[in-house]
């Protein structure tokens, strides 16, 4: 059974503020890629998966942060269901900073992400198949 999924970020020059770490904003960015690949990786087996159709609205994000990262830094993001619901989930987050081969928790966040459909307008079910996936990553 799976608990997470890892995704490794670049950071880049321009992720960097003036006091040399990462700015606040870019962690916002580091959660959109890191859930964009806990989807392309994690629902390979979701045949009824339409974005353009049936897909998802962020609805609510929060962030903790703990230590900074800087430029040097590798990033780590795990990624896991915190709860599943009808019309909506939680997904979680923990960014790791590594350095000289020190692996320290640097943020922690949180995502609620809404089904929706876009031709209609309106929020939908949570489709069983996206529940399957999602249940193997629900700590």
């Amino acid at each position: 059974m799976l608990d997470f999924h890892t995704s490794h970020i670049q950071v880049r020059f321009a992720d960097i503020d003036k006091l040399g770490h990462v700015n606040n904003a870019k962690y916002l960015t580091y959660f959109e890629i890191a859930r964009m690949q806990f989807f392309e990786d994690e629902f390979k087996n979701v045949t009824d998966l339409d974005w353009k159709t049936k897909g998802l609205i962020l609805a609510k994000t929060e962030i903790e942060f703990i230590v900074p990262i800087l430029l040097e830094d590798k990033v780590e993001i795990e990624t896991f269901c915190t709860k599943i619901g009808n019309k909506s989930f939680d997904l979680a987050y923990r960014v790791f900073r590594i350095n000289n081969q020190e692996r320290m928790l640097a943020a922690k966040g949180s995502s609620v992400l809404v089904a929706y459909n876009y031709v209609e307008q309106k929020s939908i079910p949570v489709e069983e198949s996206w529940k399957k996936e999602l249940s193997r990553f629900l700590i």
